[in-house]
């Protein structure tokens, strides 16, 4: 039996076991509860690599399940569920989730969605490197940056900038001193070298590019307030 385990929480016992016959024929084991509760105790006693959670469930239902796995957990989330307004969509990933899928669906969908968000959340021996701002993801051991589910295409220098800025959030750097830590000591290009970088980041991080503010008359803050 495949170690890579994933929880299964849904009411309705014919989609638990329906999901979990896609997952296991996709080389997965998993695990089911049917509410809130039952899947709380379960994720405290295994080690899940991802969760697949419906939101319309008795005793604890999965908006409450999903707020209280991400007080101490990072294990990744999709939402499976017949709640399929806009509205509920971002509500599920404002939570935490890493992806939402709208019942009825599609199995190689579902498959194709718990394959990639995996790939996003673990490296080749299963730690997660996982680094999460808003809905800002950045993956360290494959150097890779994904915003709202989307892979960004970043040089070097943007990568190295968007992963320095995620370690020391709230915290005000001028342009020489981001221009040391990034770049390094040895480096002879000048301080604009970081407005430019910081300026191509902004555009590509597009609605998120709030997170990096100008401190006028300083340097550079990143932060969730801006």
């Amino acid at each position: 039996m495949s170690e890579r385990k994933i929880l299964i929480v849904d009411d309705e016992q014919e989609i638990c076991q329906l999901v979990g016959m896609y997952l296991e024929n996709n080389g997965y084991s998993w695990h089911q509860a049917n509410n809130g509760e039952d899947a709380l105790k379960l994720i405290n006693q295994y080690n899940y690599e991802l969760l697949i959670l419906d939101i319309m469930m008795p005793i604890m239902d999965g908006w409450t399940l999903c707020k209280k796995i991400r007080e101490t957990r990072e294990v990744p989330v999709i939402f499976l569920t017949a709640k399929g307004e806009e509205w509920d969509k971002v509500n599920g990933l404002k939570m935490g989730a890493d992806d939402y899928i709208v019942k009825p669906f599609s199995p190689g969908e579902l498959i194709a969605r718990v394959d990639a968000v995996l790939r996003r959340t673990k490296n080749h021996d299963g730690s997660s490197t996982l680094l999460k701002i808003g809905n800002i993801e950045i993956n360290e051991k494959a150097r890779s940056v994904f915003v709202n589910n989307k892979e960004l295409s970043l040089t070097l220098k943007e990568y190295d900038l968007l992963h320095f800025f995620s370690k020391h959030q709230d915290y005000v750097f001028s342009r020489e001193q981001i221009l040391e830590k990034v770049w390094g000591i040895d480096y002879f290009g000048t301080a604009r070298t970081v407005d430019t970088h910081i300026k191509t980041l902004r555009i590509k991080l597009g609605q998120d590019a709030d997170y990096i503010s100008t401190v006028w008359g300083v340097g550079y803050k990143f932060g969730m307030n801006g």
